[in-house]
């Protein structure tokens, strides 16, 4: 099933399809902290959004829209504006170079993410494929 980004189904969408997709739980058996992705207005987002995904050893154990950044404290902080992270999902721009150039900015340990290349490109391909339009 394809979704638009961003909504409450797409994230939903997201879960179900990290906790369904064999390859990503293999690849993440070991991965260890949850993501809260803060998107920046730009384009057609007026306003920040942040959604909370917990991610521990190739599952998915939830996910949620938050409100302020603030009610969650996750082991990364992934921020981007609204164009990069829609670039991202189109497939328009790869993750890794997109953290390189700190279009994607990633607080926590990059030394973990940048070990665990596969599964942060296996997480990438679950939600490129789950997306079908863009708000």
């Amino acid at each position: 099933m394809s979704v638009v980004f961003p909504s409450h189904e797409w994230l939903k969408e997201l879960e179900e399809k990290l906790n369904s997709d064999q390859q990503y739980g293999k690849i993440a058996s070991k991965w260890e902290g949850d993501l809260l992705f803060q998107i920046e207005p730009e384009g057609n987002l007026k306003e920040p959004i942040y959604y909370y995904i917990d991610l521990w050893h190739g599952k998915c154990r939830g996910t949620e829209m938050l409100s302020d950044p603030s009610e969650k404290k996750a082991a990364f902080v992934l921020k981007a504006t609204y164009g990069n992270i829609t670039r991202i999902l189109l497939g328009n721009l790869d993750p890794m170079q997109a953290m390189m150039t700190r279009k994607l900015q990633v607080q926590g340990s990059m030394a973990y993410m940048l070990r665990n290349v596969p599964v942060v490109l296996r997480f990438v391909h679950c939600c490129q494929e789950i997306t079908s339009e863009i708000k």
